[in-house]
């Protein structure tokens, strides 16, 4: 029998590489699946990394996440003001009634429907990208523009207000960099801002998402509350654009530390959608060890061979989930015909990310517009002077300076 490793603590340490989860957490999928582990609070939760168990947190309706707001669970960095009353932090019913609302926006119908929009979008973004002076910033100039103008068009957001809407999301979004104070600040002016979108948007209906939303919060209160309205606009925008953003420029960092496979990927550009499955699974895109949103129990139940009270929190790490060799031959291996490719990058049940098809769509084809406009693309720093924004949920790059 394998020895238990001594129990890990929370926040978990930084991977050395960033093409690999942490050693810590990976040697926990193969010593101790279902690991006690030490909060900051001084609470104890519970770490799964075996991919059947985190499959079994995320779509078993026993482990709760709107549970995960009381004050006895053990707190994480996810536990934040703006969970109270997000989509995201409940529980059926009252986070079905919500998700029907908003989901027709995101079927894959609706979201292929996009896609000349997506492709014309990153032709114009390529276009200024190649008349700046070089080294060019791709996050600035490509990864974040792009998702942020498609998310804003479909919401009815003025791109214009990037600069602002980005610094709450950076703020929201963050671990303990920021103090609760900080987060609750960014929160309440995101709230007002949308409070004054919406009224402006009562005063002179459209028919974006969000005149959609208003339309049916002032036909039939009872669906949706103004609260609910202005939460779910937060939600859409800032899910809409942080990982899409952050998710370009992990790919594109991933295919060029991997010279073999970027040539398959460049050689196969009119075929990406399964390369892009593979990529999603490798990339190292959460922060903190890639640990989700936190569950709570609502009962007992054997996660696993370890039986776990009522009320025990659980952090499902998908970054570990997605290595698992039970589930993938030679899983840190990047190999971009890997077919079938059934990782948890966008999460599994009810709390499915709900823009996984967009943010699919726009990958594939900012990585075909990539290496089909600059095909000798190259990042002009090593991986050690790479800057990432400390303390995020999600890993985000501040730069990712190219040439070609």
């Amino acid at each position: 029998m394998v020895a238990e490793q001594a129990p890990i603590s929370y926040p978990f340490p930084d991977p050395p590489t960033i093409y690999h989860p942490s050693p810590e957490l990976a040697g926990l999928l193969r010593t101790q699946p279902v690991a006690p582990v030490s909060m900051p609070d001084g609470k104890t939760a519970w770490v799964a990394t075996r991919n059947a168990d985190v499959r079994q947190v995320l779509v078993d309706p026993r482990f709760s996440r709107a549970a995960a707001l009381a004050p006895e669970a053990a707190r994480t960095e996810l536990t934040q003001p703006i969970a109270d009353g997000n989509m995201a932090s409940l529980d059926p019913p009252e986070h079905t009634r919500l998700r029907n609302l908003v989901a027709k926006a995101f079927t894959a119908r609706r979201v292929e429907q996009l896609r000349p929009r997506v492709v014309a979008l990153v032709g114009e973004l390529l276009d200024k990208v190649e008349a700046a002076p070089r080294p060019v910033d791709l996050v600035e100039n490509f990864a974040l523009p792009l998702p942020v103008q498609v998310i804003c068009e479909m919401l009815g957001v003025p791109a214009g207000d990037r600069d602002e809407f980005h610094a709450w999301s950076d703020s929201l979004l963050s671990t303990f960099e920021r103090t609760p104070e900080e987060r609750e600040t960014a929160q309440r002016a995101m709230s007002e801002y949308f409070a004054g979108l919406i009224a402006a948007k009562r005063a002179e209906p459209t028919d974006d998402l969000l005149g959609a939303l208003i339309a049916v919060r002032d036909a039939d209160g009872d669906r949706l509350s103004e609260r609910e309205l202005v939460m779910l606009g937060m939600t859409v925008l800032v899910g809409g654009h942080e990982t899409s953003a952050n998710q370009i420029s992990m790919c594109l960092l991933t295919l060029l530390h991997y010279p073999e496979q970027l040539r398959w990927f460049s050689a196969n550009l009119d075929s990406v959608a399964q390369p892009v499955e593979e990529l999603m699974r490798f990339v190292q895109l959460g922060g903190n060890g890639g640990a989700g949103m936190p569950r709570v129990l609502t009962e007992e139940v054997v996660l696993g061979d370890v039986r776990l009270p009522a009320g025990a929190t659980v952090l499902p790490v998908l970054s570990v989930a997605n290595r698992d060799p039970s589930m993938f031959e030679d899983p840190d291996r990047l190999d971009l015909s890997r077919v079938p490719v059934q990782h948890l990058a966008f999460g599994a049940g009810i709390h499915h990310c709900l823009g996984a098809q967009l943010a699919r769509m726009e990958v594939q084809e900012a990585l075909r517009g990539l290496l089909g406009r600059l095909p000798g693309i190259r990042v002009t720093v090593p991986d050690d002077e790479l800057r990432f924004k400390p303390g995020m949920i999600v890993r985000s790059l501040e730069s990712l300076p190219v040439t070609w």
